[in-house]
């Protein structure tokens, strides 16, 4: 039995011990752990606002990156529509150049072709006219001298 009374007087002694442990707990609770998981659960909070945030942020830097691509896509088809159209329309004026060319040409070959033409006409006119002298001169180099005349 006495070793019931020692356990009995020990329990006694340690009832100050127990209520102080309980109070620094509960002490512990309000000015410890309440704050703390309260800092926690605000920072959890803005950690997980500011990754929500930035999953937001890249989903439009996604959205404008397509969309700055799509206009580029664009802008490079214009300039490619323009410098085809630019390339006809210097075709066009090269083509209208070479057609005026060929009959600026064409009109001086006709006119060189004319003034041939007359002046192969007064030739044969020319000579046409000389050719009773010229035969005469032929037949009196060739035929000798007539009589009673001298060479």
């Amino acid at each position: 039995m006495e070793v019931m009374q020692q356990l009995g007087a020990l329990m006694v002694s340690a009832i100050p011990t127990a209520l102080l442990f309980i109070v620094l707990v509960i002490a512990y609770e309000f000015l410890v752990q309440g704050p703390l998981s309260a800092t926690l659960r605000e920072r959890h909070a803005r950690t997980g606002g500011a990754m929500e945030e930035a999953e937001k942020a890249i989903a439009l830097a996604e959205a404008r990156t397509t969309e700055y691509n799509e206009k580029l896509r664009q802008a490079r088809a214009e300039v490619y529509k323009a410098r085809e159209l630019r390339v006809k329309q210097w075709n066009a004026e090269r083509d209208a150049a070479l057609d005026v060319t060929r009959k600026a040409a064409g009109a001086r070959v006709r006119e060189a072709k004319a003034a041939l033409d007359e002046e192969a006409a007064a030739a044969r006119e020319t000579i046409e006219a000389s050719a009773p002298e010229l035969a005469a001169q032929v037949v009196r180099a060739v035929l000798p001298v007539a009589v009673g005349g001298t060479r």
